[in-house]
Order: C-alpha cells, then structure tokens, then sequence
C-alpha cells in the first residue's frame, strides 16, 4: 500500500514538470540525473589529549585500552608489555592489530586489564587495540574486520548445573 501511495505521489510530481511543449515520450526519453551520495565517512573519535579510549573482552577479562601517537610502547597495569606477558605467544597476539595495519611502532598503547588468565587477558587486549584503532583511524575499520579483530568472542565458560558434576560431566551410572 504504502509502494503504490509513492508511486502514484512520483507520478503526480511528474505530471506537474511537464511543460506543455513536452510529450511523455520525450521525458522518457531524456537522461535521469540521479544525485548519487558518497558514504559519509566516519571522524575520528579523540579525546583532548589526542587519544582513543575502548573496552576489550574476552571471558571474564576485560581490558580499557587508551591509544595515542607514541614509538609503539605498550603498558599493561604500569608494567611494560614484556614484564606482564612473558609469554611470546601472547606478545604476538597483542601486536597483531598493528601488524595486519602496517603501524607497528606508530601507537603507544595504555591499558588496564582485570579478570580472567593471561591467555584471556592478551585476547581481550586485542580486541580493545582493535576497537582503539578503528576510533583512532577509521579507514582502518576494513583490514580490521577482515582480520576478525573487531568481533568479540562472546564464548564464556558454560554454568554448573545441579546433579552434574560439572557443567556436562555426569556421575558413574552405574547399572545394579
């Protein structure tokens, strides 16, 4: 219903341009200039001192990420990055976001992170570096969700449920 109201509308709109010395076949027949808008891009999100501010998480972990123009220094609760994850698998992890961006040593990078293990930890610092740098740099945003960085895995452990003894283990059946 609502289709045919603005047809008819456009049609109505139509009749009133025609000029007398123009027949339906010329109109037709003439070009349509269709005023095609360019996506509004997106502005960057800064705070006044020049920075981007985003939440990361993963499970139980949740990171606050602050990224600002640096040398590509990265601070986890006050200590340096080297310090809180020793682990070089989870330092990779962390600095993938630059890498698939091609800024790595552009950004210094402040964050506070609470709650769940390293491993968690490190993803849900990922994700916060990857929502900074979207806000910080929004043609960004493509190589990013490409990558899968800016989607949060949203898997958490799975409750205990009663007469289980845990969230799917059973007891023993036992038979006789």
């Amino acid at each position: 219903m609502v289709k045919v109201v603005k047809k008819t509308a456009k049609l109505a709109d139509l009749k009133k341009e025609m000029t007398a010395a123009e027949t339906p076949a010329e109109v037709v027949a003439a070009p349509v200039e269709q005023a095609v808008e360019a996506p509004a891009q997106r502005q960057p999100k800064k705070d006044k001192f020049g920075r981007s501010q985003s939440v990361g998480k993963k499970k139980n972990a949740i990171a606050r990420v602050f990224i600002k123009l640096g040398k590509g220094k990265i601070t986890v609760n006050g200590r340096d990055m080297d310090k809180y994850f020793p682990r070089p698998v989870l330092q990779m992890i962390i600095k993938q976001p630059f890498a698939v961006t091609n800024r790595e040593g552009q950004f210094d990078v402040d964050c506070t992170i609470c709650g769940g293990g390293l491993s968690g930890q490190a993803y849900a610092l990922r994700h916060g570096i990857s929502r900074c740098l979207d806000l910080f740099e929004p043609e960004l945003h493509s190589a990013l969700k490409k990558a899968g960085f800016l989607t949060r895995d949203s898997r958490i452990v799975e409750r205990k449920k009663p007469g289980l003894s845990k969230a799917r283990k059973r007891f023993q059946f036992s038979k006789r």
